[in-house]
């Protein structure tokens, strides 16, 4: 698993705009302070009832501690990445990414087997990057919603 200190592994990851795109990780988390959480799946949901709308709850609060960037993670295709997004009106305040194939979520090591319903997804973390080093990271276990939320992280940070 990725530890503090770590930098973050070049992956490519997905967008999805007026076309599909793809990004490196090494572009997007390059030069700035940003925040990565990940989620199970778009949706679903603890991940639709609290831990997006935390970030947007607290979006003002996490930028005024100079972070520049959020984006949110899940292993879904991102034509439903950027549906959810529309969903819950994150505009243009938190990025959707795409982890289609689990391949950035296995590099850093924080994927898991759902089983038959949910299949191979990424954990639910969050994780603080600045200049593409990995500042701060926190996961929660199978089932739970604490350590990866906005309100911790905004404590943490």
């Amino acid at each position: 698993m990725i530890k503090i200190g770590d930098k973050i592994p070049k992956s490519i990851l997905r967008i999805k705009n007026e076309k599909i795109e793809e990004i490196t990780t090494e572009n997007i988390f390059s030069n700035c302070k940003t925040i990565l959480f990940a989620v199970p799946g778009a949706f679903t949901p603890t991940c639709s009832a609290k831990h997006l709308p935390s970030y947007l709850e607290l979006y003002e609060k996490i930028i005024n501690k100079g972070v520049q960037k959020i984006f949110c993670l899940a292993v879904n295709d991102p034509h439903v990445m950027k549906e959810w997004g529309k969903y819950n009106n994150v505009s243009n305040k938190i990025i959707m990414l795409s982890d289609s194939d689990c391949s950035f979520s296995k590099k850093i090591g924080l994927d898991h087997d759902y089983g038959m319903i949910l299949g191979h997804r990424s954990l639910r973390f969050a994780m603080l990057i600045e200049d593409n080093i990995l500042v701060k990271l926190f996961v929660d276990k199978v089932g739970f919603y604490k350590n990866s939320s906005a309100e911790n992280l905004l404590l943490n940070i």
